[in-house]
């Protein structure tokens, strides 16, 4: 037995969780961040400082931020390991709230570990406790169990042997990860008990690749046999599973093209032959034209997000079917698809063995390779800019940086008006490279993901990209990264409001309001003139070295000396705010954003009547 407290017990448990798959062993909780308050300093932050030399520490500026760090380390990981997040209780619990529903809509593992009120009650209320009239045992914490994939409040000391064994089980499982929430009262992470030594010995967690059951292999080899034109789409779980190397041996055998969503883009080389670029809303027209023909659709780790399916109107075909392949049943079964329930790896493997010499026609080959060209010339016309002059549109940076940047670089955004660009446009080198989160589109997402991914493969180069809107909604982990010294890249492209939103508005007839940063006058009209904002004063405040670029040529100087810094570094472009909402090319695919059916305004009744023209083609695959 060994007398430790429950925080301090916790931190020695975690910092001996391990992961492996395919023999590869790796720490499961590589580290903890921390913001500290009374709920938490004398417990897990004691603790910390206790087991320093076992778990190292982080310290955030914002809960919610250090929420996105750790998520940012365990994608790059391939979710075979992540970090922990520990907050007093109040509003540093539920500034988590949001970081939550983002790592488990992703399906990446991360463990939250807040502050609670006192199990005991000695003082009640206790500071920032909320009282529930109807229920002693409610606190702010609840909050995450409808955001977390299993939640647990360690009421006794000796509750955490069971709580924290769930919880391991729960962030290894392929399946089931994503936010996990131990709910630590501050009294019982103080308190003192008498742990069994076996509680503390090392485990490994075997990520499992289970493989597919040999009828829906044989079912789906058959399926894929009889289509003429088949079409994969590869999702995050081709990229979750590191299943890379099989889906490119898998479309060298077969010819059959592959699209990616925005998890999934990188799944393959841009310039490999079957590689057809995005698909869905922000798809290249490549990919959507072959979906509208599709008699089969082959899912490969994808959820089948709205953007995806283009709210359900992108699939056209008559006879279309569909084929999932997917670890998770939940996933696997939408679509009314055919199921192929394993392992993305295995189940790639398994369905190249099985199909043996089998490949689609030449005459369909040589059809997606005609439009991936005619593409490539759309994405050379948007990327052309001259080297001086004017500011660069949107997509202009995007090719500058597409110059500068090699195999080894990671490009990280979230939201607004770049990831449609970058899914439609950046020409992903490496696996690890497109790292888009869009699962729950994030604003703020970007800078403390860099700095997990980052800690997780500091000998990458990490850009994050940034418009205005997204840098003012929390820039706050820069100062983290200067604190550390972390040498990411932050790029602000400035276009003084939300690009992506209020061209949205504009099209649902919402005519851009409350989307500029714009002075406002008497009479309640914005004028012409963009707000004296300066976000390169403000990094620069946060310790940042700023790199101001005005033309094309100062913008390839700046992206290749922040490249090579050592230091964080940003640069900052004011973009030409004439063609900013999407770059070109425009959506290839509708994407369904409910229309006011009544109004008085004529922008509202003519998108009204544009939206009752698309929302007909929706259908429901049965």
């Amino acid at each position: 037995m060994t007398r430790l407290t429950t925080a301090q017990a916790l931190v020695r448990f975690l910092a001996r969780q391990y992961t492996e798959r395919d023999g590869a062993r790796q720490r499961l909780i590589g580290a903890t961040w921390g913001i500290f308050g009374h709920g938490n300093v004398a417990g897990v932050g004691q603790a910390l400082v206790e087991y320093a030399d076992e778990m190292p520490f982080h310290q955030g500026r914002n809960e919610q931020a250090m929420v996105h760090a750790a998520v940012g380390y365990a994608r790059q990981c391939g979710r075979l390991s992540t970090h922990a997040v520990t907050t007093s209780i109040g509003p540093g619990a539920t500034n988590l709230v949001t970081g939550a529903a983002l790592a488990t809509v992703n399906r990446l593992p991360v463990l939250l570990l807040p502050g609670d009120i006192f199990a005991a009650r000695p003082a009640d209320p206790v500071l920032q406790q909320l009282e529930v009239p109807y229920a002693g045992d409610v606190s702010v914490n609840d909050c995450l169990r409808p955001v977390s994939k299993y939640f647990d409040r360690v009421t006794r000391p000796e509750a955490l042997i069971p709580a924290a064994l769930a919880a391991m089980r729960v962030l290894t499982d392929p399946v089931e990860t994503g936010a996990v929430t131990l709910a630590l009262p501050q009294d019982v992470q103080a308190e003192a008990y008498d742990w069994p030594e076996e509680f503390f010995a090392e485990r490994t967690w075997t990520v499992r690749r289970p493989a597919p059951d040999p009828r829906e292999l044989a079912a789906a080899a058959d399926a894929v046999r009889a289509a003429r034109r088949p079409l994969i789409v590869a999702g995050g779980g081709v990229h979750h599973s590191a299943a890379e190397d099989a889906l490119r041996v898998f479309a060298d055998a077969t010819r059959i093209p592959v699209a990616s969503t925005q998890a999934g883009k990188g799944s393959l080389r841009h310039d490999h032959p079957a590689d057809v670029g995005g698909i869905g809303h922000t798809g290249t027209a490549t990919a959507d034209e072959l979906a509208r023909t599709a008699d089969l659709v082959i899912g490969v780790g994808t959820r089948y997000s709205d953007f995806t399916t283009a709210s359900g109107t992108l699939f056209e075909a008559p006879d279309v079917r569909f084929l999932n392949l997917n670890i998770a049943p939940f996933d696997g079964h939408k679509m009314a698809g055919a199921t192929l329930i394993a392992d993305a790896r295995a189940g790639l493997e398994a369905l190249t063995g099985a199909l043996r010499e089998h490949r689609v026609g030449s005459a369909y080959a040589a059809e997606y390779t005609d439009g991936k060209e005619r593409w490539e010339r759309r994405v050379d016309a948007a990327f052309r800019a001259e080297e001086s002059g004017g500011r660069p549109t949107q997509a202009q940076v995007l090719g500058v940086l597409d110059e500068v940047v090699t195999d080894d670089d990671v490009i990280i955004n979230a939201a607004g008006s770049l990831p449609g660009d970058l899914h439609k446009l950046w020409r992903a080198r490496s696996p690890r490279q497109y790292h888009v989160e869009y699962g729950y589109s994030c604003m703020g997402y970007e800078i403390p993901a860099a700095i997990g991914v980052a800690l997780a493969a500091p000998e990458r180069p990490v850009w994050a990209l940034v418009g205005d809107g997204t840098y003012l909604m929390n820039p706050t982990e820069i100062v983290t990264a200067v604190q550390e010294n972390l040498p990411i890249k932050v790029v602000i492209l400035q276009n003084h409001g939300y690009a992506s939103i209020g061209g949205l508005s504009e099209s649902v007839g919402g005519e851009r309001f409350g989307t500029a940063y714009r002075f406002r006058a008497a009479d309640g009209s914005y004028t012409g003139d963009p707000l004296p904002v300066d976000l390169a004063a403000n990094a620069a405040s946060l310790g940042m070295r700023v790199l101001r670029a005005g033309t094309v040529r100062d913008l390839r100087d700046a992206l290749r000396e922040a490249r090579g810094a050592d230091r964080p570094t940003c640069v900052y472009v004011e973009t030409e705010t004439t063609d900013t909402v999407s770059g070109p090319p425009p959506a290839q695919a509708w994407w369904d954003v409910p229309v006011a059916e009544t109004a008085t305004r004529e922008s509202a009744v003519k998108a009204r009547e544009e939206y009752d023209r698309h929302v007909t083609a929706r259908r429901r695959h049965l």
